[in-house]
C-alpha cells in the first residue's frame, strides 16, 4: 500500500483521529487549537455518520450524571464551553428548559433523591415543583402528573451544526480529514504508529480511538487489549409534525430507570416534537430499524404524557444505535507507554459532553506527551442556522429557488452545503447540513431537485439512500 502524502516516519502527524462522530470532531478541535497537527480518519462517507447522526439533541446540565464521574465532570465542562463559543459560531441555544415529571406515586418519591442528586451534582438552580405548579408551567401535561423537579439550564440544540462547527474550526489551523477511510490496522514501533487505513498510510505521535460504535474493534486494530465490549443498544424515535410545537415548550423527561433515562418529550431546536428514544440492545452495529408496533408504542406514550398531542401528525420515524458497553460510565483510558487515548462507551450524553470530553483527552495527552500546547487563535466561522427561532436563509434577501418547501431550505443553502472545506460526502449529510427532504413529505416533492443538484457527485447516488430524521 501506498503511503498517504501528508504524513511519513520522519514527519508525523502529532495526532491521528479514528472516528468523526461528535467526540472526534470535539477532540480535532482541541488539538488542533492547541497547536498540534492533526489528522482525523472516518470511515463513512461524511463525518456523523454512526451514533451521532441519531439522538434527542439536549444540551444537558449533568443534573443526573453519576456524582464525582468522569460523564458528570465532561458534560458540564462541554455545556460551559458550548455556552461560550456558540454565538461566535452561530449555533442556536433553545432555552426550553426541563421537567423531570412523576406520574404515580413510587415516582414521586424518586423526585427528592433527583433533586438531592442534582444540587450535590452542582446544579444549584433546581426545584421541586408541586402538581399544580407543574401544570402552571405546562398546561398541557396529563392532569395525571404528581410532582417534577424543574432543571431549568436543560436546553435543545442543533445536533449537527455543532460538531460540524467544531471540525471546520480544526480544518481552519489545518487538520486534514479523510473521509471513506477506514483503518485496517496499526502499529507502534516505540517511536512512533504506523496506521495502515484503506486510504493509504498514515503516520503519528499519538493515536486517539474515537470510533464509537467500533471502539472495540478499533482497539484490537490497533494492536492494543479492548478493556470494554462495545453491545449496540438502539433507540427508535417519533417525530411529530410542528403543530405539536405549541403543546410541548420544555424537555419532558422520566423519572429514569437503572437501564435508561426513559422516554422523552421534547421539543426541536427544528419546531418539531421530539418522542423517544427507546432502549433496545442488539448484535448489529450497521443498521439500526424501525418497528410500527415499538413507534406505536412511542405515540400512545407521547399522548399519555400531553394528550393534546392526539391526532398530530407523524413528521418523520427513525431509528440511532449508542454505543453502550457492559458497563454504564464512560470507557476512556490513556497507554501512556504506546501513546494512545480511548475514547469509548460515551452514550446518550456525548453530545453535551464532548467538548469536556475532548479536553480531558488532551489533559491525558500531556501527561505522556513531551510536547507543550502552542495555542493557535480560533479562525473565524459563522455557521448557516437552521434553528427554527431564528433567523433563517429563506427569510434574508436574493436566497434564490426553494428547493425544500417543507422547511423552507434553499438552493443558496444547499449549494454552499455542496462546496467549502468539507461539502457534505453523501445524502446524508447534506440533510443534517440544509434539512432538505427532512420536512413532513420527507422528500417526496424535492428529491429529484435534488438528485439533480447532486449529480455525480457521491460514490451513492441520492435516489437509493433515503434516511431519516428529525
Amino acid at each position: 500500500m501506498a503511503k498517504n502524502s501528508l504524513t511519513t516516519a520522519d514527519s508525523p502527524a502529532d495526532i491521528a483521529i479514528i472516528g468523526g462522530g461528535v467526540v472526534g470532531c470535539a477532540a480535532a478541535r482541541r488539538f488542533a487549537l492547541d497547536g498540534a497537527r492533526v489528522i482525523l480518519i472516518e470511515k463513512g462517507a461524511d463525518i456523523l455518520s454512526g451514533a451521532s447522526k441519531a439522538n434527542s439533541a439536549i444540551l444537558h446540565t449533568g443534573f443526573d450524571a453519576p456524582p464525582e464521574s468522569l460523564e458528570l465532570e465532561a458534560v458540564r465542562a462541554g455545556r460551559r464551553e458550548y455556552l461560550e463559543i456558540h454565538r461566535q459560531l452561530n449555533l442556536p441555544l433553545v432555552e426550553t428548559g426541563a421537567l423531570v415529571c412523576a406520574w404515580d406515586d413510587e415516582q414521586a418519591e424518586k423526585l427528592k433523591g433527583i433533586f438531592e442528586q442534582g444540587l450535590s451534582n452542582g446544579i444549584e438552580d433546581l426545584r421541586l415543583l408541586s402538581r399544580d405548579e407543574v401544570l402552571r408551567k405546562a398546561p398541557d401535561l396529563s392532569a395525571s402528573i404528581v410532582g417534577a423537579v424543574e432543571v431549568p439550564g436543560e436546553h435543545v440544540i442543533d445536533p449537527w451544526s455543532a460538531p460540524l462547527a467544531y471540525l471546520l474550526q480544526a480544518i481552519g489551523v489545518g487538520t486534514v480529514v479523510m473521509r471513506g477511510t477506514e483503518l485496517v490496522r496499526g502499529r507502534f514501533d516505540g517511536g512512533v504508529w504506523e496506521l495502515e487505513t484503506s486510504g493509504g498510510v498514515i503516520y503519528a505521535d499519538t493515536v486517539i480511538n474515537a470510533a464509537g460504535l467500533h471502539g472495540d474493534t478499533v482497539e484490537r486494530r490497533l494492536g492494543l487489549t479492548p478493556e470494554f465490549e462495545i453491545r449496540p443498544r438502539k433507540g427508535q424515535f417519533v417525530v411529530l409534525d410542528k403543530a405539536a410545537a405549541r403543546h410541548v415548550s420544555t424537555i419532558i423527561l422520566p423519572v429514569p430507570t437503572e437501564i435508561t433515562k426513559g422516554i422523552v418529550v421534547c421539543p426541536t431546536a427544528f419546531g418539531n416534537v421530539l418522542v423517544g428514544p427507546t432502549a433496545e440492545e442488539q448484535e448489529s452495529r450497521e443498521r439500526a430499524t424501525v418497528e410500527t408496533t415499538t413507534l406505536e408504542q412511542l405515540l400512545r406514550k407521547a399522548v399519555e404524557i400531553v394528550p393534546a398531542l392526539e391526532g398530530i401528525p407523524v413528521t418523520a420515524t427513525y431509528a440511532g444505535l449508542r454505543p453502550a458497553t457492559e458497563k454504564k460510565h464512560y470507557r476512556v483510558r490513556a497507554d501512556a507507554d504506546r501513546r494512545a487515548i480511548t475514547l469509548g462507551g460515551i452514550r446518550s450524553t456525548g453530545l453535551s459532553a464532548a467538548l469536556g470530553i475532548a479536553s480531558h483527552a488532551a489533559q491525558l495527552y500531556r501527561s505522556f506527551s513531551n510536547r507543550a500546547p502552542s495555542p493557535v487563535e480560533q479562525p473565524p466561522l459563522s455557521m448557516p442556522n437552521l434553528a427554527e427561532p431564528f433567523e433563517r436563509d429563506w427569510q434574508r434577501p436574493e436566497h434564490g429557488e426553494i428547493v425544500c418547501h417543507c422547511e423552507l431550505v434553499t438552493r443558496r443553502e444547499i449549494e454552499a452545503a455542496l462546496e467549502g472545506p468539507l461539502p457534505a460526502g453523501d445524502f446524508g449529510g447534506l440533510r443534517r447540513r440544509t434539512r432538505a427532504g427532512m420536512g413532513r413529505c420527507q422528500g417526496f416533492y424535492c428529491n429529484a431537485r435534488l438528485a439533480e443538484m447532486t449529480a455525480c457527485r457521491w460514490k451513492t447516488p441520492l435516489a437509493v439512500e433515503p434516511e431519516g430524521g428529525q
